[in-house]
């Protein structure tokens, strides 16, 4: 304790300074994560929770169950299914923002005429409310009345169930969120773009490189560590994206576009009755996959030389 406070003591004013910040990010963070921890080693649930009905005031009567539920979890065919279609939808809508991203931002990096309106457009939908989006959306998708199947029965082509198919329901759900995802992209990459030297792009042309040499040799190695921190938060952020699946399909038809997080949501607020032990044992597992993941990336990253 003494070598700890002679450290601390010559940066008192700093320590002081960042104390409230601590605080408040473990009142906000550590206690919910410390309370669904604790619920998911119990068999808590709607009937059995502290709860006042009235007058009267029920107490607890959970018990500590261990890692029951995460047994019981993990030898279930349900989460295997949702973590396969949450893997799909990350890598899908990821892949596809990535790609879209650095293409426009490609374009909008060269001089052209009205260069500052279309940075503007494209930023448009980051600027909208995601649920505003995702309700566009529901309508643009609606089967008998939406302006995509007009366009379709406009030129012969029969309406499709946006919707209502499983299949055309999971390319729904990624368009929406590559549309809401690819703004934020495009901004990240044209940054990255313009921090690339000019001169190295011109010396490598008067040495005879072509375009799609350039793009190759210098332009991505210059913006791969924005490209790789982009890519690691926007994994993240797909990979719990509530609002779009939730506000445009509510996880189904038949279950086919449900995530983990929101099988989660499921369980502890709309199933009855609500398994709060269950949804929290699925958060607890979200947590660790993404922890998982970004460990296994920095360290990828780490072996081709990056330092993250």
């Amino acid at each position: 304790m003494r070598r700890l406070a002679a450290r601390c003591a010559p940066h008192w004013y700093a320590w002081a300074m960042v104390a409230p910040v601590v605080l408040v990010i473990a009142l906000i963070i550590g206690y919910p994560l410390g309370r669904g921890i604790f619920l998911s080693l119990t068999d808590a649930d709607e009937a059995n929770v502290e709860r006042t009905i009235g007058v009267n005031h029920i107490p607890a009567t959970y018990r500590f169950t261990g890692l029951e539920n995460y047994t019981r979890i993990l030898s279930d065919g349900v989460f295997w299914d949702r973590l396969g279609w949450t893997v799909v939808w990350t890598v899908g809508c990821v892949g596809l923002t990535f790609v879209l991203g650095l293409t426009l931002a490609n374009m909008l990096n060269r001089t052209v005429r009205g260069r500052t309106f279309y940075r503007v457009a494209m930023i448009v939908p980051w600027g909208i409310p995601a649920f505003v989006s995702v309700f566009a959306f529901r309508m643009l998708y609606n089967e008998r009345n939406g302006l995509l199947n007009k366009v379709l029965e406009g030129g012969g082509i029969d309406g499709v169930p946006w919707l209502g198919d499983p299949f055309w329901a999971k390319i729904a759900v990624i368009v929406v969120n590559v549309w809401l995802g690819v703004p934020f992209m495009i901004v990240a990459m044209l940054g990255a773009l313009q921090s690339v030297p000019a001169q190295l792009h011109e010396a490598a042309q008067l040495d005879g490189a072509g375009p799609w040499q350039r793009f190759t040799h210098i332009t991505l190695p210059g913006i791969r560590p924005v490209a790789t921190t982009v890519v690691l938060l926007s994994t993240i952020w797909t990979f719990n994206m509530f609002p779009v699946i939730f506000l445009l399909t509510r996880g189904g038809p038949e279950d086919s576009t449900e995530i983990l997080v929101t099988y989660a949501y499921r369980l502890s607020f709309l199933n009855s009755p609500r398994d709060f032990a269950a949804s929290a044992a699925w958060g607890v597992l979200i947590l660790v996959l993404l922890a998982g993941f970004t460990v296994v990336y920095r360290r990828a990253l780490r072996r081709q030389g990056e330092v993250w």
